[in-house]
């Protein structure tokens, strides 16, 4: 079987990331709006239809920003932490109870095909978590917003055959930039992001021999750059397609099958959507 994969935004202006097979998809976190959402998913040629859930990874709110009106609309079910949702109450009070399922860390949640599995990752948030999604022998991770990369994220990461991985700044743009201390530390002290340094280390020390894509992601607007960063991966990729997931357009669809990725283009997409 087929997996479908596509960031439809990535940064610190909204995150979302869709994970499918031909029958079904999930989205994990949703910072857009509703309307943005479907506006991503149709240039995609990615159906809405196809949407069964959401999986929220922590409560700030370029994750869930867009969760009560999308999940009210298509009346989907949003899989959430306790932690999360205790410290998120305006969310529980705008989806009310018919929409929140309780996750729990390293229980499987079934999806049609699909099978879901959360668990903790280090980030000042109050119970954040990160994915695997699994169809068949097909896994695919969904890893950002990352203090340091963890034993438990380490041994997620060996499993994957495509991954969405955290790359959110680099050191040097950070240490000379605009950015106050405290909010500097915040960031690189061990419980906010992801450097490229520390991403292309977890890349290079633990990508399984069947990683076909990686897509770097949440990158910083301020500390960062696009073209440094798949410029630094692109001489250690090794047969990987690594892509760098845009905070202002939606990536490519990437068909992961057998151990390969290929770009779906729209057409071939939408013939599959429904």
């Amino acid at each position: 079987m087929s997996v479908f994969i596509c960031s439809l935004n990535s940064g610190s202006n909204g995150n979302c990331y869709y994970v499918g097979n031909q029958h079904e998809a999930i989205l994990v976190d949703a910072g857009l709006s509703c309307r943005e959402t479907e506006k991503r998913m149709l240039r995609a040629g990615l159906s809405m239809g196809k949407v069964k859930a959401i999986f929220v990874s922590h409560e700030h709110s370029d994750h869930i920003r867009g969760i009560p009106v999308i999940a009210k609309k298509y009346d989907l079910p949003v899989y959430i932490t306790p932690g999360t949702l205790s410290n998120s109450s305006w969310l529980q009070v705008e989806l009310g109870r018919h929409h929140v399922y309780l996750l729990r860390a390293f229980t499987e949640i079934s999806i049609g095909d699909l099978t879901i599995t959360a668990f903790p990752k280090i980030h000042d948030a109050m119970d954040p978590h990160s994915f695997i999604v699994c169809c068949g022998d097909i896994k695919i991770g969904v890893f950002t917003d990352l203090g340091r990369p963890c034993d438990q994220l380490i041994a997620h990461f060996k499993q994957c055959h495509a991954a969405f991985l955290e790359a959110n700044y680099d050191e040097q743009m950070l240490d000379s930039g605009r950015y106050p201390w405290h909010l500097k530390n915040r960031i690189r002290g061990g419980r906010g992001h992801l450097s490229n340094r520390e991403a292309l280390q977890l890349f290079l020390d633990h990508r399984p021999q069947h990683l076909s894509h990686l897509l770097l992601a949440h990158l910083s607007q301020d500390n960062n750059n696009p073209q440094l960063v798949q410029q630094l991966f692109d001489q250690h990729a090794n047969g990987v397609h690594v892509t760098v997931a845009s905070r202002h357009v939606e990536s490519a669809v990437y068909c992961i099958e057998n151990g390969m990725s290929t770009v779906v283009n729209k057409a071939e997409q939408l013939a599959i959507s429904f």
